[in-house]
């Protein structure tokens, strides 16, 4: 799928938490309204980005002076000692907590510098500026920051909502094909959150149209469950098996994290069909969003389904059970106690599929 494009007038979109609100700005250009979100008690700004984003770093104004500190590529960035790093280099900088820090980057920048930024000081305030679709559409959006474990990732977090986030679709131009892969799988899950008529309608949007129809509903959820209670169990839809399938890849595979959500939203509509939960039109929507969005359903080869069910029960996110975020009548919801029997027959109903197909 080629990437879409098309201009167009940037798109505000709050995320509305009281005296925490803020404003997500979604477009062509939206890194330019950085200054409007420094607040006038900020002294200085940090910078916290990646080596290859430095230039694109050093071109940002936020109307303060500023400095930049580079994060290490990849997920080997997402550790705690990354992170205490970070803080030793605020305080070198006599960053207070009133002034700021900007994370330019994909979901690890802002995964990091939020948590950073969120324990130095107890609390200083930071700006997203999104530089990949996962992180303009998932990521960068809802104050979730953490660091991985050894035992596991993103065990060691807090929940600090941004000042405010920048997602400008002009930076995804020069995108990979596998990172647009990565965002397109979290695209996908959004065109199942927006109530109990799923439809396919966000595949025709422009690009800046689609990533704020994404923004706006995970907004919303946010909005209504900020420390993930209840309702924002719904954004871990696909994410599961999903998850699995990443952890799986750690040990030798290449499957990246959009890529795994894809086949997780198709797993997790075979499973609800097996359950009672929808019927064979929405399994084959689910079909069609992956399709559309230019993302594989298929399993890793190899994936044996016993490792996939014991890589689900240690994800956070099953809970102590085999708890999954699964489509029904009412639209999306956590469904707890799911039989591992239904799960293995599942797993290998989609292994029989793509064997004969």
């Amino acid at each position: 799928m080629s990437a879409p494009t098309g201009g167009g007038a940037l798109i505000t979109v709050p995320v509305e938490l009281g005296d925490r609100s803020y404003d997500v700005v979604v477009g062509p250009g939206a890194r330019h309204r950085l200054a409007q979100m420094v607040g006038p008690g900020v002294r200085q700004a940090v910078v916290v980005t990646q080596p290859a984003l430095v230039d694109q770093a050093a071109r940002l104004d936020a109307g303060v002076p500023t400095e930049i500190l580079t994060l290490p590529d990849g997920e080997v960035a997402k550790t705690p000692d990354t992170v205490a790093e970070l803080c030793r280099s605020f305080a070198r900088r006599r960053l207070a907590r009133s002034d700021l820090v900007v994370a330019v980057g994909g979901g690890v920048v802002t995964d990091v510098a939020g948590f950073a930024a969120a324990v130095y000081h107890r609390g200083t305030g930071y700006v997203n500026v999104a530089t990949t679709l996962l992180a303009q559409v998932d990521a960068a959006i809802g104050g979730k920051t953490g660091v991985n474990l050894a035992e596991g990732k993103n065990l060691m977090g807090a929940f600090w909502q941004p000042v405010g986030v920048l997602c400008d679709t002009d930076l995804l131009a020069t995108l990979a094909p596998r990172e647009w892969a990565c965002g397109r799988g979290e695209m996908a899950k959004y065109a199942f959150l927006s109530g109990s008529r799923p439809d396919a309608s966000i595949l025709d949007l422009a690009l800046a149209e689609q990533v704020a129809r994404c923004v706006r509903i995970k907004a919303e959820v946010v909005a209504a469950d900020e420390r993930e209670g209840d309702r924002r169990a719904v954004l871990n839809y696909g994410h599961t098996l999903g998850h699995a399938l990443e952890g799986m890849a750690l040990d030798g595979g290449d499957l990246r994290h959009g890529e795994a959500v894809a086949i997780g939203l198709v797993f997790a509509a075979l499973l609800a069909r097996r359950l009672g939960r929808i019927d064979d039109e929405r399994v084959e929507l689910h079909r069609r969003v992956v399709a559309g969005f230019g993302l594989s359903a298929d399993l890793p080869p190899g994936a044996d389904p016993e490792v996939v069910v014991a890589y689900m029960a240690r994800d956070k996110k099953a809970h102590h059970d085999l708890t999954f975020v699964l489509d029904g009548p009412t639209g999306v919801e956590p469904v707890p106690g799911v039989d591992p029997a239904d799960v293995l027959a599942t797993l290998a109903e989609m292994s029989t599929l793509e064997a004969t197909a």
